[in-house]
């Protein structure tokens, strides 16, 4: 029988998790599949034996990871990630919770939790979020002077895009994002305010090349601390192991040393 440990060595073997991002992979493609009618009124029986097949995997590898780690596997984020989605797929999906069917695309999202570089992505985005916060903050206080100025200014002439907070707000929004911004709606604003443009240019570069750029700074930033930790972490872990390796030399050299020749 197989012990804890043994377990979780072979859990961490490079191919066992090759092997589990392929078959989340084609879990991905079958779920693809079942959107098409054609498909399921063709081989409708086997995509779905085979949806079954790579749910009943995921139920073994967390079963696997509980038997190896007890209750240390919660202490874990993504286990906890992965514990949720798997247990999402295995509700039942009748009265009224057809819902659920749709979520179980959600498994896709477990290539993160196995992949090492995906997961420092990930980790660098949440590590940003508290900076992110004051950078929303910041736009969002950008965005409602702009709305109260664009409805005051242009909202009697064209109150589809300027009539309220709520549609100049939109509206800026959609400049912000660059999406036919000048000729769709800028352009036609100038032609009836020709120096309109002394509120839009200045509310696009701040927006825009500004405050956008700091969002991407900062997970940037997130990103490159996450990997530095990482790095730290294995070298923390790999000068632990050589002083372990020196130690135990030292305590068979002595041990030698005190072993009394024979004559």
């Amino acid at each position: 029988m197989m012990t804890r440990a043994s377990v979780g060595e072979w859990l961490d073997r490079p191919l066992v998790r090759n092997a589990i991002i392929g078959v989340i992979l084609f879990n991905a493609v079958i779920l693809g599949l079942e959107t098409s009618s054609s498909v399921m009124a063709r081989a409708g029986g086997v995509i779905l034996f085979l949806d079954k097949v790579c749910l009943a995997i995921f139920v073994a590898e967390i079963a696997a990871k509980l038997y190896a780690q007890g209750l240390r596997y919660f202490r874990n984020g993504w286990n906890l990630f992965d514990f949720v989605i798997v247990g999402i797929a295995l509700v039942p999906a009748g009265q009224g919770l057809s819902v659920l069917r749709a979520l179980r695309i959600l498994r896709v999202l477990r290539v993160i939790s196995v992949a090492p570089s995906l997961r420092r992505v990930v980790e660098g985005f949440i590590t940003a979020l508290p900076g992110m916060g004051s950078v929303f903050l910041l736009m969002a206080i950008i965005f409602y002077i702009g709305s109260v100025m664009a409805t005051k200014l242009f909202g009697g002439a064209f109150p589809e895009w300027f009539g309220d907070l709520g549609n100049s707000a939109y509206t800026l929004f959609q400049i912000m994002t660059l999406e036919s911004w000048s000729m769709g709606i800028v352009r036609p604003v100038m032609d009836t305010f020709p120096q309109a443009w002394m509120f839009f240019v200045p509310f696009i570069m701040v927006t825009t090349f500004a405050v956008v750029n700091l969002l991407v700074g900062l997970i940037v930033n997130s990103m490159q601390d996450a990997h530095s930790a990482e790095d730290n972490l294995k070298t923390d872990a790999y000068r632990d192991e050589v002083l372990a390796r020196l130690v135990a030399i030292e305590a068979r050299l002595a041990k030698a040393d005190d072993t009394p020749v024979s004559k």
